[in-house]
């Protein structure tokens, strides 16, 4: 078989999910006895200090007898994440507007520095 005739074969059907610095990619791949399965890619950017960047990628490739169980338990981790938070992106990341508690002296759940360890800066 020509190399172009085994790409073809390979790239059945394809979707991209951009997510800020992460992409993921939905790939229907074939098996050599031409049965389908996907493989789900999730490539992540990273940017050096001098401008340069690399990818890191992750892969998982999901054959059609998980299908149902993965499916199953994919749906009721996400049902579970969204009835207990809710769908509304709670991250400083993502929301600009995001801010941390922060103390007050007046808030009577302020930690307390007896777990803090006393270090002196001419130790280090």
């Amino acid at each position: 078989m020509r190399e172009n005739e085994m790409l073809e074969k390979e790239d059945i059907f394809s979707k991209v999910l951009r997510a800020g610095r992460r992409t993921y990619f939905f790939d229907v791949r074939a098996t050599k006895a031409d049965d389908y399965y996907i493989t789900i890619t999730e490539s992540k950017k990273f940017t050096e200090e001098d401008g340069s960047y690399h990818f890191k990628k992750h892969k998982i490739y999901l054959y059609k007898e998980d299908f149902v169980a993965f499916k199953e338990i994919l749906d009721e981790m996400t049902d579970f994440v969204v009835s207990q938070k809710g769908e509304e992106v709670i991250s400083e990341r993502h929301q600009k507007d995001f801010k941390k508690e922060t103390y007050t002296d007046s808030d009577d759940s302020t930690p307390s520095t007896e777990s803090f360890t006393n270090v002196s800066f001419e130790d280090i």
